[in-house]
């Protein structure tokens, strides 16, 4: 086994770091930072990271099949393109209510892109309870409510055999698990498959690896956690130097290596002092397992 190790590569800078997204074409880390309000790319041969800035809190960014990005925008999905700076609606949702805000996003095997929403928050995690719901928009640009009644709409994946929807309601503090039709993209058959203990704190963002084990950050917890959806037992810990922990991918040339991104919101200036890095985004290598690349916004 080889050891682990964990360098914060993009120092501090972000409110809330979340969504990241290797965009392998670029050969780039994207992330965003949903109350600071942009999006991000990373490049480990500068070692800087570019910043566009936008005019809502952003809480996720995905890759597009015809170029660029699609990103959730408030209560918007949007398209952004980078070199040009151009964010254009695609269409809202929630609009009903007032207060609401697009959380974790993520585009499933076929170019479905899925995220949900939740109440803004009067400071972390502290928010009106409810209030979000779990959508998709799909590549002829419609959008499909799944269920509402959500706290904090949060980490999204699929199983290697795509027969399986893993998702994430923070306060919740469960993995839960769905039957997928990967044709029609509807889901079904809710049930947790993971509870979190106490020091684990908040689920939050999770990804996938090649042996179909789920990685999940906890934020407050400080660490990303790898979970057997089979089994519902924790196979691995890996604490991490902040303790707003917020989402993870692999990514690097053969997806070998996880960044995971941290958040800063909340925290006073003596926890600041004693956690420096804190809004930073990590590389953690030596994990001896890879990750499954992206998929692409087929719209």
């Amino acid at each position: 086994m080889s050891s682990v190790s964990i360098e914060c590569v993009a120092k501090g800078g972000c409110r809330i770091g979340e969504s990241p997204v290797w965009d392998e074409k670029e050969g780039a880390l994207l992330y965003v930072d949903i109350t600071g309000r942009k999006v991000c790319r990373w490049s480990p041969v500068t070692r800087q990271a570019q910043a566009i800035p936008v005019d809502a809190p952003v809480s996720s960014v995905a890759l597009r099949k015809s170029g660029d990005y699609v990103i959730t925008l408030g209560t918007r999905f949007a398209a952004l393109k980078w070199k040009e700076e151009l964010v254009t609606t695609i269409i809202q949702v929630d609009q009903d209510k007032a207060n609401t805000r697009f959380n974790d996003g993520k585009v499933d095997p076929v170019g479905r892109y899925f995220a949900g929403t939740m109440a803004e928050e009067i400071r972390p995690a502290v928010l009106e309870r409810r209030q979000g719901s779990l959508y998709t928009l799909f590549p002829d640009l419609s959008v499909v409510k799944h269920f509402d009644q959500v706290d904090i709409s949060n980490g999204l994946d699929w199983s290697l055999d795509h027969r399986t929807f893993f998702y994430i309601d923070s306060l919740s503090y469960s993995v839960d698990a769905f039957d997928y039709d990967l044709q029609t993209g509807k889901i079904g058959n809710r049930r947790s498959i993971y509870k979190l203990e106490k020091e684990e704190s908040i689920p939050d963002g999770m990804c996938i690896d090649t042996e179909g084990k789920l990685w999940v950050a906890c934020y407050d917890g400080g660490r990303v956690i790898r979970i057997d959806p089979e089994t519902g037992k924790r196979l691995q810990t890996v604490k991490l130097p902040v303790d707003k922990t917020t989402s993870c991918c692999f990514g690097g040339k053969d997806y070998s290596e996880m960044f995971v991104t941290s958040a800063s919101d909340g925290m006073d200036k003596e926890w600041l002092s004693r956690q420096p890095q804190a809004g930073g985004i990590f590389k953690i290598t030596g994990l001896g397992v890879k990750g499954v690349p992206p998929s692409t916004f087929a719209g």
